[in-house]
């Protein structure tokens, strides 16, 4: 069994790891989910409770905890998939969908990467702007860009250990913060008092809550298929959750808190504001922090990318040096994109969040349910890179027309600013799209599968 590199560059790319060449433990899991959700963007994330939804503390307390609980659920799910497969999770949506018919989905998951990573480089440049004030924000967003590059570039083993590292080095700030805001700072009388509850605003938060997890289903297998096939399903899914919902939790809340308590509601000058002396090493690891997180959003905006381009031209082998190259050329995407939006950022991300929400929902109900209840993680992986898409063929009608539906379903109980449908105007602002989503597209996507969908393939045991 192989062990981990992290001063190496990775050698692979989209293509099914080797047994001999397997990895790390269940353990690993938690720390890459814990460690890189504790961040700037998670916790400006927390502050649409009291800045967008208008809600008290404690009801964005309930909801942002409500939402990632329920959210991590399906992301969690995801992690049983690189370990039995061995090849990135967008690769395995060839498995549903046909190797043609997966462009859509991969080409929205893309985008997905591309904009968590330009709000990352953003937040992360704004933040270290407010303790280097006398630094160009323009370079310090550069900076960021820069270092997520980098630890692409080295790849999967590099990432897992910079991931452990801000396991301690931002749980460590996260918990400095609270204590420092709390006793050290001192909050604001009244506090229980600001704002209040509104069903419209507590379901909405609980969507983001939930979308926060479910955006991280596409990421899953790309951080799990290089463990040992043996990787047992049950850790494997607890250690995911708790990492990923834990390291989210907290610092959402850290940013309902400071949505109330700064000025103007904003969350990164606040959080220099009441951290006083600590300010400087508080901001910097969680700055630096978001370097590490838009690593992986680069990582695997890599690999889908290269997924894309290959269903195009399935002659090509990619290496390490194409995927150099098109991390290169992704980051220089995003950074365009971030010195572009850094202005009216807030505004452009809510939208952003909300409407990836509602693509990327019908896509995990699909995958999952394909997965663990038609195939029972039975997949012929020499298939996914066949240009015919071997028993899975070019495209896969059902999962096809599941998706769209998914999406148009989703219409009705759709509200955000760019739109509101009927149901959600008659609900009084209640956005309840993706339960209605999942509920729907799974046991419609179950029979259609059992129906008409090929046999699964023992042939995916390495």
């Amino acid at each position: 069994m192989a062990s981990e590199r992290p001063g190496a560059v990775e050698q692979h790319t989209i293509y099914q790891i080797p047994k001999d060449q397997r990895h790390g433990t269940f353990r690993d899991l938690f720390t890459i989910w814990f460690g890189s959700n504790i961040m700037m963007l998670t916790i400006v994330t927390g502050a649409l409770a009291t800045t967008v939804f208008k809600l008290d503390f404690f009801s964005a307390i309930a909801a942002i905890a409500v939402g990632n609980l329920v959210g991590a659920v399906f992301m969690a799910l995801h992690a049983a998939q690189g370990p039995q497969l061995g090849v990135p999770q967008m690769v395995q949506t060839r498995g549903q969908f046909g190797s043609m018919g997966a462009v859509l989905v991969v080409a929205i998951v893309i985008i997905m990467y591309v904009g968590f990573l330009a709000s990352n480089i953003v937040l992360g440049g704004q933040s270290l702007a407010t303790i280097l004030p006398h630094a160009s924000p323009d370079f310090l967003i550069t900076a960021i860009a820069v270092i997520s590059v980098i630890a692409t570039i080295f790849g999967h083993d590099l990432i897992h250990a910079y991931a452990r590292v801000l396991t301690y080095a931002s749980g460590g700030a996260l918990v400095l913060t609270f204590v420092w805001m709390t006793f050290v700072h001192g909050l604001p009388a009244g506090l229980a008092h600001m704002n209040g509850f509104t069903i419209s605003g507590f379901c909405s938060m609980i969507s983001v809550g939930a979308l926060w997890q479910i955006a991280y289903a596409p990421y899953v297998s790309d951080y799990t298929r290089y463990m040992p096939h043996d990787t047992g399903a049950v850790p494997a899914f607890w250690a995911s959750y708790w990492g990923c919902t834990l390291g989210s939790i907290f610092p959402m809340v850290l940013g309902a808190l400071l949505g109330l308590v700064a000025a103007n509601g904003d969350p990164v000058g606040g959080l220099t504001a009441f951290t006083g002396a600590a300010a400087i090493p508080i901001v910097a690891i969680f700055s630096i922090g978001i370097a590490g997180t838009n690593a992986m959003n680069l990582y695997c905006g890599v690999l889908s990318t290269i997924t894309l381009v290959h269903t195009f031209a399935p002659g090509w082998k990619a290496g390490p040096a194409a995927r150099m190259v098109t991390a290169v050329a992704i980051t220089v995407i995003g950074l365009g994109i971030a010195l572009f939006a850094a202005g009216n950022f807030l505004t452009n991300y809510t939208n952003f969040i909300l409407l990836l929400l509602y693509v990327l929902v019908p896509w995990t109900a699909i995958n999952l349910v394909d997965f663990y209840l038609v195939r029972h993680g039975e997949y012929d992986v020499d298939a996914f890179f066949r240009p015919e898409g071997g028993i899975y063929g070019r495209f896969n009608k059902p999962a096809i027309a599941c998706y769209i539906l998914g999406i148009l379903i989703q219409l009705p109980f759709v509200d955000t600013t760019l739109y509101t449908g009927p149901v959600a105007n008659m609900l009084g602002g209640v956005d309840i799209s993706w339960i209605v989503g999942i509920a729907v597209i799974s046991p419609v996507y179950y029979l259609l599968a059992k129906k008409f969908s090929p046999a699964p393939s023992l042939s995916a045991a390495l």
